[in-house]
């Protein structure tokens, strides 16, 4: 019987659905900030880029379509990872 080359899956939460910028000075916040970070997590191996959209202006948990419009396209064509978005705000 022929032995299967074992396969690993990443995937790369990038900002988190709870985090805040008071816990942590590197969570990516604006649209740019995000997709820079999501496509160099895609560089680093995740395959799936699992993203949350922030308010640009004070870093909370947003589920703008317009924020999303901002930083999807810029993931799409840099990368081949599958986006996992989410809309999710505690």
């Amino acid at each position: 019987m022929a032995t299967k080359p074992n396969k690993v899956i990443i995937t790369c939460v990038v900002t988190g659905g709870i985090h805040t910028p008071s816990m942590s000075d590197a969570l990516p916040i604006t649209p740019d900030e995000i997709a820079l970070s999501a496509i160099e997590a895609a560089g680093a191996g995740a395959a799936i880029l699992h993203l949350h959209a922030r308010d640009p202006n004070d870093g909370r948990p947003s589920p703008s379509a317009e924020v999303f419009g901002q930083l999807l396209p810029r993931i799409k064509q840099s990368t081949d990872a599958v986006v996992n978005i989410t809309t999710a705000v505690d």
